[in-house]
């Protein structure tokens, strides 16, 4: 009985939450049958976002705890929807943000495309893109600044604030500012498949 009625829920939500969100950003891992958290954060979704307010804007679904500014900069994989529920992330889309595949973004991250004019605090200066790498993880309360690239594999230390880029990837980084740590190398398992 309780399989039934999962899997009613789960084709009744996939008929109706496209009235809600874009059907592009209802499908991958998240909405896969009997993965049910996609389910959730978007029935969570439209009670905060579309009755409430918070976050209305943006055609995914998006936690009631997260900040999202514009989402015509936002660049991700269905697959990575999690991200947008990690309580305290503000993306602020001052410029483009491209979030690769498999990443991994910890409560409490900010990704800040655009800084404040120092001669008029009213305004932003123009944007400058963030570009996080397929596999990166970022820890929680870390902050990436405007024009950063984070290469494939990066992993970033929490509480770190990331003022440069790091495209080569496959790297720990942490600090204040960030800097490399170590170097990531693939599994031994990994490499021997490759040779």
């Amino acid at each position: 009985m309780k399989k039934i009625i999962k899997t009613l829920v789960f084709k009744i939500s996939m008929i109706v939450l496209p009235f809600f969100f874009q059907r592009s950003y209802l499908s991958g891992r998240w909405f896969c049958w009997p993965v049910l958290d996609g389910i959730f954060w978007a029935w969570r979704g439209v009670w905060w976002q579309k009755i409430f307010g918070f976050n209305r804007r943006i055609p995914w679904p998006v936690s009631p705890l997260c900040t999202v500014g514009d989402p015509r900069m936002v660049r991700f994989h269905p697959d990575n929807l999690d991200n947008f529920q990690s309580p305290g992330c503000y993306f602020q889309c001052g410029g483009p943000l491209s979030i690769g595949y498999g990443v991994y973004i910890a409560p409490n991250v900010g990704l800040i495309n655009a800084n404040h004019d120092p001669w008029n605090l009213d305004r932003h200066v123009e944007g400058s893109p963030i570009t996080l790498g397929d596999h990166c993880w970022i820890g929680m309360n870390a902050v990436i600044l405007p024009g950063v690239e984070l290469g494939e594999r990066t992993v970033v230390g929490a509480g770190s604030v990331v003022t440069k880029s790091f495209p080569e990837g496959h790297c720990v980084i942490a600090g204040n500012p960030a800097r490399i740590l170590r170097r990531l190398e693939k599994p031994k398992e990994e490499r021997e498949g490759t040779s």
